[in-house]
């Protein structure tokens, strides 16, 4: 048994530009936002980022960190269509691969299976075959001679996630509505990467959750790292709502602006920013 815990910075110091990187939670829910401003702090860049997109994606996308973009959609959900990656790729700052969330669960699927593809129905009859002259189908080899879709598996570098609590040994549970993807991200990576919001005793997780509950099992996990509020400013219920008021300001501020002001300085400077912010609102 090993205690994987470490920092944000310490976790992302492991990255390198050019890789391939899934990012966890969907939209402005449960994302691992610490270790995306972690990344931002970094020097890592020409990313291939595979995400249910959110503020992670519009923040890389608007720093210029990314080359290519693997996703179903890019939401704040309370905002339909996040502002600096529609910006971004307006002026065709990136390429983007955009498929079914039934294709894209499959992608994730085959890679953690360490399988070269898996067969879906999501996509036929659809224009992501036309905007994806890449896909590929495939003919059952059955009676029923069905067609479908060959979803290639979305194989990552390295992934990092966000949950409500987790163990220094890398067992993640997550305590709101929604497993989302996560468990697909650490299994379809080389290296997985944890921020929580609580790091306690393997014992505590029985207590919080039923095992269900224990989404992310430590064996596909490389590094633990505690950040309360670390996904701030998307949710992480029940610990905490998505702060829409932020969020807005996010959604309504220019990326040099608005990263001038939060984004300058480390995770407890980023707070502080904010905690400034809150007290000038009154």
């Amino acid at each position: 048994m090993t205690d994987k815990t470490m920092t944000a910075d310490e976790a992302v110091a492991r990255l390198r530009s050019g890789m391939t990187l899934g990012i966890g939670g969907w939209g402005s829910r449960r994302k691992p936002m610490s270790l995306v401003r972690a990344v931002l702090r970094s020097g890592v860049d020409d990313l291939t980022l595979v995400s249910c997109g959110g503020p992670d994606v519009g923040m890389l996308v608007a720093a210029g960190r990314v080359r290519r973009l693997v996703a179903p959609f890019v939401t704040l959900d309370s905002v339909p269509l996040e502002p600096h990656y529609r910006a971004a790729r307006e002026r065709g700052a990136l390429e983007l691969t955009e498929v079914d969330e039934g294709m894209f669960m499959w992608g994730l699927r085959a890679a953690a299976n360490r399988l070269p593809f898996l067969p879906v129905r999501a996509g036929l009859g659809s224009d992501v075959m036309r905007v994806n002259p890449g896909l590929r189908t495939v003919t059952s080899p059955y009676d029923d001679g069905e067609t479908f879709v060959a979803m290639p598996a979305l194989r990552l570098d390295a992934a990092l996630v966000h949950v409500n609590r987790a163990d220094p040994l890398g067992n993640g549970q997550y305590l709101g509505p929604d497993p989302y993807f996560d468990d697909l991200f650490c299994e379809a990576a080389d290296a997985a990467y944890v921020s929580c919001e609580r790091i306690v005793d393997t014992a505590e997780l029985t207590k919080a959750g039923p095992a269900q509950s224990l989404l992310i099992k430590r064996l596909h996990v490389t590094g633990v790292v505690e950040a309360p509020a670390g996904a701030h400013f998307t949710s992480c219920a029940p610990d905490h709502g998505r702060d829409e008021e932020f969020q807005r300001l996010y959604a309504t501020t220019p990326w040099a602006e608005f990263a001038e002001r939060f984004l300058s300085g480390d995770e407890r400077a980023y707070q502080a920013a904010v905690g400034n912010w809150r007290e000038e609102r009154g």
